[in-house]
């Protein structure tokens, strides 16, 4: 079965970084998309990113030239790089996996998600 754990998350002063990971398996890798999705307090889950391979990334206006996700398939790890955070960033933030990438659809086909992971940016 999936499963999806994060660590990484904290607390950070605008402006600052953080690099979120996740411990991923379960799944075939070279079928399924790995992301992150968000949920901010009082807010609906949004969706930030998908990533097929490292030729294949998407990312949510929001976050497109502060974030970056990469992926090691060998450490079965997948991870987001979170740069110039801003207040609005913060949220707990869940590694996520799904086949496929359709944003017409909830959460661009991210259904499977972790526990998360906190990021509060203040």
């Amino acid at each position: 079965h999936v499963q999806l754990v994060e660590s990484g998350g904290g607390l950070v002063q605008p402006g600052g970084s953080l690099r979120l990971s996740c411990r991923a398996s379960g799944f075939t890798w070279s079928t399924y998309y790995l992301g992150w999705v968000r949920q901010a307090p009082g807010k609906e889950p949004q969706w930030v990113s998908s990533l097929y391979n490292e030729s294949n990334a998407h990312y949510a206006d929001s976050v497109k030239g502060r974030f970056a996700i990469s992926r090691d398939k060998a450490k079965g790890m997948v991870y987001l790089q979170m740069n110039s955070l801003q207040s609005g960033d913060t949220a707990l933030y869940f590694c996520a996996t799904g086949e496929g990438f359709d944003c017409s659809g909830a959460y661009c086909s991210l259904h499977y998600w972790g526990q998360g992971t906190q990021v509060t940016v203040s």
